[in-house]
């Protein structure tokens, strides 16, 4: 056994970064710390989207794009990437019109993050996209 793949570690890389990037755009909109971004769903950027696309660009760095692996991890990523956008967002949506609802009869409201949005996808698929080729180039995972 020689350890956790890099691979994995480049992916879970991209991933922390992205939230970690969602906590300081959400802080600064605010005017304050937003920590509860760190560990939420939903907002900017995508950290599933980055999560997926930086383990899908190691895998093409690792194992070429003729490879089955790569095969099953460019499906899982077209999966969790159409899960936030999709269906999360419908989620997301409905959970706003029953705040409405909710605010209406005074009753506690229910979360409202938990999508994307495209741009914040876009910004996820491009995030793991380069910490991934970065992380390629810079110290090889061929």
């Amino acid at each position: 056994m020689t350890g956790i793949s890099d691979t994995l570690l480049v992916a879970v890389g991209a991933q922390v970064l992205g939230q970690t990037l969602k906590v300081i755009v959400h802080s600064v909109r605010a005017g304050r710390p937003q920590l509860h971004y760190f560990i939420n769903a939903g907002g900017f950027p995508s950290a599933h989207s980055a999560f997926a696309t930086a383990l899908l660009v190691g895998i093409a760095f690792r194992r070429g794009l003729d490879s089955d692996v790569f095969a099953v991890a460019a499906v899982f990523s077209l999966i969790v990437i159409y899960d936030a956008y999709r269906l999360r967002g419908a989620v997301q949506r409905q959970a706003k019109m029953l705040n409405r609802l909710l605010r209406e009869r005074g009753d506690p409201e229910v979360s409202e993050l938990s999508g994307h949005t495209l741009p914040e996808i876009i910004v996820g698929v491009l995030l793991g996209g380069t910490v991934a080729t970065v992380y390629a180039l810079g110290f090889g995972m061929s």
